[in-house]
């Protein structure tokens, strides 16, 4: 695991995220020489897409979505 200085860190924070996301191996932060945080690459559950969303771009829409399902004089309620 390679271990850099918090100030190391503080100054190349994005390029090290990057790196760590990009070869999936973690870095240890440390101060004064004592680690102080593990940077690790995100879980394969947290990178894959959740159950919403999951189904965009799977679906069309076929005819007009705006006006009623059903025609107007269909509808008990509104024959008084």
């Amino acid at each position: 695991m390679e271990t850099i200085a918090i100030s190391k860190f503080k100054a190349k924070c994005l390029s090290i995220l990057q790196r760590v996301k990009r070869s999936g191996k973690p870095v240890l932060v440390t101060r004064f020489g004592r680690p102080i945080a593990e940077i690790v690459p995100p879980s394969r559950r947290a990178t894959g897409m959740g159950w919403i969303g999951s189904f965009q771009s799977r679906g069309r829409i076929i005819g007009d979505i705006v006006s009623p399902a059903a025609d107007e004089k269909d509808w008990e309620v509104l024959h008084p």
